[in-house]
């Protein structure tokens, strides 16, 4: 690894899913986001904040990739993906390089 670059984005974000009224209504719109995020952008995605509140969320989104611009660049685009969701209402969203 001694030419190898290593980028590391950790991406929080904070959404809210106004229309859902319990718990089990919140998770169907968090699981197609969570979805989605992998997919498209080969994303290790966790829940992990407001776990027990029912129109609130924290994701936890993390790449990893070689060139840093190309990862900001996905970064941008997934916050996009995101935004466009009818069901979730993206509330904050922080940016860290490990």
């Amino acid at each position: 690894m001694n030419d190898a670059s290593l980028f590391v984005l950790l991406l929080t974000l904070e959404m809210i899913i106004p229309d859902a009224r319990s718990l089990k209504e919140k998770r169907g719109p968090l699981k197609s986001v969570k979805e989605r995020l992998r997919s498209r952008f080969n994303a290790s995605v966790a829940e992990v904040g407001y776990r027990d509140k029912w129109q609130r969320s924290v994701l936890a989104v993390c790449m990893v990739g070689g060139d840093r611009r190309h990862l900001e660049s996905e970064a941008e685009k997934l916050c996009r993906l995101v935004e466009e969701m009818p069901e979730i209402q993206m509330n904050r969203v922080d940016r860290d390089w490990l």
